[in-house]
């Protein structure tokens, strides 16, 4: 399996990205030194697609795959492909504050520690729909780890289209979020000009 090693806090740099948006709260000292290039068009859509797929931890043939589903569905292809990347089960399992970052929450994922409407699903990639309900496994609530992950993100703010119980690790998907409730600091007109050239 692909894996990116590239410092995160490096890669925030390059990207001119907040750590913030990958639940990160550590900040880089350093600033990003460059010679007053102008950075061309071309390159400007491609920095918002390396953002879009550094937050959401998606590789470029899986991202390329997203984009083709969200041009088939109705509607702007921009917006289906946030809500899309935003509707995967890691995601959803950070925004909850059920894990501190999202390569946390893939993690949990892979462990078995997620129940999607009551069965078993270790695919961080899983598009959740609405009115699923998302909880952690009776026999992994117990444990520490999670009591941790809670003191960390207890003040985090879920987002208005999921419905959480903190209190026994439990979650609803109320609706597909538009764009207006994702929060992330990507502009996706770019990425869509990008990919249809």
């Amino acid at each position: 399996m692909a894996v990116n090693r590239v410092p995160v806090l490096k890669r925030c740099r390059s990207l001119g990205l907040d750590p913030v948006y990958l639940g990160i709260d550590k900040k880089s000292k350093r600033k990003l030194t460059r010679a007053n290039r102008k950075v061309s068009e071309y390159g400007l859509q491609l920095r918002e697609k390396q953002k879009a797929k550094f937050i959401y931890g998606v590789l470029e043939k899986p991202f390329r795959n997203y984009f083709e589903k969200a041009e088939r569905m109705s509607g702007m292809t921009g917006e289906n492909l946030m809500s899309m990347l935003e509707l995967r089960l890691d995601n959803v399992i950070f925004r909850l504050g059920l894990a501190r970052t999202r390569k946390e929450a893939r993690q949990i994922v892979d462990h078995k520690h997620v129940l999607v409407n009551g069965s078993c699903v270790n695919i961080p990639s899983y598009l959740v729909s609405a009115g699923d309900t998302i909880e952690i496994k009776e026999k992994a609530k117990s444990s520490q780890r999670y009591k941790d992950i809670l003191e960390v993100t207890g003040a985090r703010l879920v987002p208005e289209w999921l419905e959480v119980d903190q209190e026994n690790l439990k979650a609803t998907v109320k609706q597909v979020p538009s764009r207006e409730m994702i929060d992330v600091p990507v502009n996706e007109m770019l990425i869509v000009e990008l990919y249809s050239k």
